[in-house]
């Protein structure tokens, strides 16, 4: 059974593939496991390889979810996205880390979205 957290966690990781997937991005893979830690989505716009980190918060009571994304987090994804990229030379070419921020407010309230392309260098 899983916690709210994870559920919440979930939810947001599936409004970011979804709004990716609008904007011509393909999604290669999902929840991919690294030594490092774990990379949300992988997707690709174009010939540039993605990695995605999605934070998401149902109230701002703990900040904008994007101000999750601490030093120690920017490492472990850049390292994660280094792994991944060691395993699959088939994905050559430019690269970068995007963070999506996903807010959820009350019932009936359309989720917020922001996009940070090239967020974490």
């Amino acid at each position: 059974m899983k916690t709210f957290r994870q559920a919440l966690g979930h939810w947001g990781e599936n409004l970011a593939a979804n709004y990716l997937t609008q904007k011509n991005y393909e999604i290669v893979e999902r929840n991919v496991r690294t030594p490092y830690g774990e990379i949300d989505l992988v997707a690709r716009q174009g010939r540039i390889t993605v990695f995605v980190e999605v934070k998401t918060r149902s109230s701002e009571s703990f900040g904008y979810p994007e101000s999750a994304i601490t030093s120690s987090k920017q490492a472990h994804v850049i390292a994660a996205a280094q792994s991944y990229l060691l395993g699959h030379p088939e994905l050559d070419g430019d690269w970068r880390v995007d963070v999506i921020a996903v807010r959820r407010f009350r019932s009936g309230q359309p989720p917020k979205i922001d996009h940070f392309e090239n967020a974490i260098q």
